[in-house]
């Protein structure tokens, strides 16, 4: 059988062995098939990897066409990021967590991966989030973002103060423990818990969630994702913002960042039959019987 992807990654989630041991089983099977086989260094030790050849994570975006993560949605979330620049699908395989991202169940695992390197998929793009912190005129760092981009008050516990504009429009000014910015995929991670909307994941939309606002009034918004949205800290002395959940910097007051879409979409590759709604449904347990 032809197949329409010849480099493929293996990425997993390095702590349990049943992980591991689907790991080594699917290399196996597209080596078998005559597919070239990398494994990520952070995801199995050379005695796992067996004949397959380990890269270092920042270059599989130049050495596969296809990365396929076997775990949970936080993997996934650092792998988007760094496949962002090079335009590289990406496939999730549920490892018996949540998942919202990962929808092949790990039993389904050899027959979809299969029918998705003959071409039977169904892609969707989704977008990132790229901020930039400015301080006194100088980006001082900036970070990507696959779920949302998290303003939060630090461990001094009192509100914090800010002020977000959206293309240079002010739109208000707020006192709360914080700020989620979310992209459609995040929309439903930390910003549905704090009361966000749901967003499909092809809206073209970014959501500003606040969290714990003091006032009432303010509510969520969802804008454009070709607008950018600027943050700017006025009172906090602990504050900081967070990417992911998996990366941080500290906010003085006076900081702006500034939030815009990336450059370059993420491809997400779903098994034929894959429907947004049955996730929801599933993932959110809607339309149980009522006790």
């Amino acid at each position: 059988m032809e197949r329409l992807f010849k480099h493929v990654c293996l990425v997993a989630r390095h702590s349990k062995p049943q992980v591991v041991e689907s790991l080594r089983t699917l290399a196996d099977h597209l080596a078998a098939a005559g597919i070239t086989v990398f494994v990520d260094k952070e995801s199995a030790t050379p005695a796992e990897a067996g004949p397959h050849l380990l890269i270092e994570r920042s270059d599989m975006g130049k050495l596969a066409d296809l990365v396929i993560v076997l775990g949970g949605d936080g993997t996934m979330l650092s792998i988007a990021r760094v496949l962002a620049p090079y335009r590289v699908p990406l496939v999730g395989i549920n490892q018996g967590r949540l998942g919202f991202m990962t929808d092949i169940p790990r039993h389904e695992m050899l027959e979809a991966i299969d029918a998705i390197l003959a071409g039977n998929f169904i892609p969707e793009n989704r977008i990132l989030l790229q901020a930039s912190l400015i301080r006194e005129d100088a980006e001082i760092a900036n970070a990507l973002a696959f779920n949302d981009i998290v303003f939060s008050r630090g461990a001094v516990g009192s509100m914090i103060e800010f002020e977000v504009f959206i293309d240079n429009q002010f739109v208000y000014s707020q006192r709360s423990d914080g700020l989620i910015v979310a992209t459609p995929t995040g929309s439903t991670a930390y910003s549905l818990a704090a009361g966000g909307p749901i967003l499909h994941p092809t809206l073209q939309a970014i959501a500003l969630v606040p969290i714990c606002p003091q006032s009432l009034n303010n509510r969520p918004i969802a804008v454009n994702d070709s607008c950018e949205v600027e943050f700017m800290l006025t009172r906090g002395l602990d504050a900081r913002v967070h990417f992911d959940g998996q990366s941080h910097c500290d906010l003085m007051e006076m900081d702006r960042v500034l939030i815009r879409r990336y450059r370059n979409p993420l491809r997400i590759l779903h098994p034929v039959g894959y429907n947004y709604y049955d996730m929801l449904r599933h993932k959110l347990h809607w339309g149980e019987r009522l006790l």
